[in-house]
C-alpha cells in the first residue's frame, strides 16, 4: 500500500509533462509549425491537421504536437494500435468527423451513410477511437 501511495504522490506532483518528456517531439522546422494543429503523422486525434499528413513533417511540428499531446487531444499512433489492427490513415474525405466509415467494422460507432470501398483503411482516427471505446468490432475477427 505504501508503494501505491508513493506512486500516486509522484504522479500528482509530476503530472502530464512526465509523459511528454518521453516523446521526442523534434523541432519547429516544418512549414506548418506553430499553426495550432499537429502535422506530425506519428500522432492521431482531434488536435491533428487535416490530411494529407506528410512524412516531411515528422518531428518538425514540436510546439503544436507537444501542446495537443499534453492537453490529451492527440496520442502516439503506434501506442494506440488496438489488438494488432491496422487502422490505416486519415485520407478519406470523411475522416475526423466522429464516425467510422471503414466497412471492415460494425457497431454504433459507424456512420449511417452508405459505406464505400474507397474508405477502407482511410478513416483511422474515427475508427480507432470508436474501437477503443468499445463502439466497434472488426467484422470477421
Amino acid at each position: 500500500m505504501r508503494i501505491f501511495g508513493l506512486i500516486s504522490v509522484i504522479a500528482c506532483v509530476m503530472g502530464a509533462p512526465v509523459w511528454a518528456q518521453s516523446v521526442d517531439f523534434g523541432d519547429d522546422a516544418g512549414q506548418w509549425s506553430n499553426d495550432g494543429e499537429c502535422d506530425d503523422p506519428r500522432f492521431h486525434g482531434a488536435g491533428m491537421a487535416s490530411p494529407p499528413l506528410l512524412d516531411d513533417d515528422i518531428m518538425h511540428d514540436a510546439t503544436d504536437c507537444r501542446t495537443a499531446f499534453e492537453a490529451g487531444r492527440i496520442a502516439m499512433a503506434t501506442a494506440s494500435v488496438s489488438d494488432g489492427i491496422d487502422f490505416g490513415d486519415d485520407s478519406s474525405q470523411w475522416s475526423n468527423d466522429g464516425e467510422c466509415d471503414d466497412k471492415r467494422f460494425q457497431g454504433p460507432g459507424m456512420t449511417s451513410t452508405p459505406l464505400l470501398d474507397e474508405d477502407i483503411m482511410h478513416d483511422a482516427t474515427d475508427c480507432r477511437s470508436a474501437y477503443e471505446a468499445g463502439n466497434l468490432t472488426l467484422i470477421g475477427g
